[in-house]
């Protein structure tokens, strides 16, 4: 798919979605991109609403960024990661201000993937990266597309490889996702793409 816009000069946002088996695919993403990981990263992994969530503390563990449930109307800063609540919609504005919505379930889903990534797309346009991980259903596909029509760049997990195939099957059957890597290989190649960019 080709787009109209320029590619842009550096990245300035990391954008992941997973869900079944997410905790560890996160852990190897997360726990590799270093503590001087330049740009935000915004995540929607699928939690039960029934329960309060522990992900921000158990992957704060396990990598040196500062990892925390997303807060209304909070910036998004670079070294961070911001965390989907349970039952809300992350979503990401003009500047970085990140939004929680309870608007309606998205593919019987809140949070969603595709709001997710298509806010990144509105705000970031070919500044951002979106990544899909590990997990059932289609979740994060429609929003691939919209990451890619904006000139962004997407990864996907490798369904051969991933605990849970449904969502990275989905995205790479759009044609949109320029990198499909085995999970061990993320982490590098973001790494790779931000710090080319601001050489």
């Amino acid at each position: 798919m080709t787009t109209d816009r320029c590619p842009a000069d550096h990245y300035e946002v990391l954008a992941v979605a997973s869900s079944a088996g997410g905790i560890k695919a996160l852990t190897a993403v997360l726990g590799t991109l270093g503590a001087d990981f330049p740009v935000p990263v915004l995540v929607v992994q699928h939690l039960d609403p029934r329960h309060r969530t522990v992900i921000a503390e158990v992957l704060a563990r396990r990598t040196e960024l500062r990892v925390k449930l997303a807060g209304a109307d909070e910036r998004a800063r670079p070294g961070t990661v911001y965390i989907a609540p349970p039952d809300r919609h992350l979503l990401v504005g003009p500047g970085g201000t990140l939004t929680l919505s309870g608007s309606e379930l998205v593919h019987f889903l809140r949070p969603s993937a595709d709001l997710l990534f298509e806010s990144v797309a509105g705000a970031y346009g070919a500044q951002a990266i979106g990544c899909v991980l590990t997990g059932t259903g289609s979740d994060g596909a429609m929003g691939v597309d919209a990451i890619k029509s904006r000139g962004g760049t997407v990864i996907s997990e490798d369904p051969r490889t991933a605990e849970f195939k449904g969502m990275p099957e989905a995205a790479v059957g759009t044609g949109s996702v320029d990198f499909v890597l085995p999970l061990e290989e993320i982490a590098a190649v973001i790494r790779g793409l931000v710090e080319t960019k601001r050489q």
